[in-house]
């Protein structure tokens, strides 16, 4: 079962995380995309050469590529403002979801318990389209796990 990885991934600390999160989910057989592993970096051939354009329009066409050919949509929503570009990639994978994919599965992990909406952990429009929300990493694993038993 193959999970596409939305998070932020700008600061050293949320990178360890998702690369923690991430060796997790694959010491459980899930085949993982972690953008920042997987993804388009401007150190690594072929995107080391080229131009900062090509390499965005490359990063786009990737992560869109990759998040269509995902059974699970994992979206890390931690942080006092989800991540936009991950807010983004939801948008897309709930499209792909509700016109070509019913059973692909979106699913957010929120450890946080800040928020920028009063009376609210989240805007409605990144929390109704996702199909569960986990609150610890443990229970997410567990989630996940019980979904690929219960989907074969």
């Amino acid at each position: 079962m193959k999970i596409y990885f939305a998070a932020p991934l700008f600061s050293v600390a949320e990178r360890r995380f998702n690369q923690t999160l991430t060796q997790q989910l694959e010491t459980l057989d899930f085949q993982v995309f972690l953008p920042q592993r997987d993804g388009v970096e401007g150190d690594k051939p072929p995107y080391d050469t080229m131009s900062r354009e090509a390499r965005r329009q490359a990063m786009f066409e990737l992560d869109t590529a990759q998040i269509m050919a995902a059974d699970v949509f994992l979206f890390v929503l931690d942080g006092r403002v989800r991540d936009e570009g991950a807010c983004v990639e939801l948008g897309i994978a709930y499209c792909h979801k509700q016109l070509q994919h019913p059973e692909k599965l979106l699913v957010g992990l929120h450890t946080d318990s800040s928020s920028a909406f009063i009376a609210s952990k989240l805007n409605p429009m990144v929390s109704v389209p996702l199909d569960a929300i986990l609150h610890t990493e443990k229970d997410l694993l567990d989630f996940l796990a019980n979904h690929r038993q219960t989907s074969n």
